[in-house]
């Protein structure tokens, strides 16, 4: 089963950008999965399990480095066409 994940991270800091980018390229280095940024999220698709695993070990990454943080997700049972 695919999934689409869409994901927005929130740091509880004032200086907020680098756990973002850092969140962000830790989701990057995994391959097998289609991951595409803009300013407000993060979507990742594919295999439903690597995506759900993807996120859990980027997110406690991230709260092992950052501490407190807000990530807001969504997602969708199936693919979604990142590239139109």
């Amino acid at each position: 089963m695919k999934l689409t994940a869409e994901l927005s991270l929130y740091p509880l800091q004032d200086h907020y950008i680098p756990p973002i980018e850092a969140f962000i390229d830790d989701i990057r280095e995994h391959g097998g999965l289609q991951v595409v940024t803009n300013a407000m999220s993060t979507q990742v698709c594919g295999d439903y399990e690597a995506v759900f695993a993807l996120v859990s070990a980027a997110l406690q990454a991230s709260y092992a480095r950052y501490g407190k943080q807000v990530l807001v997700c969504k997602f969708l049972p199936w693919e979604l066409d990142l590239n139109p």
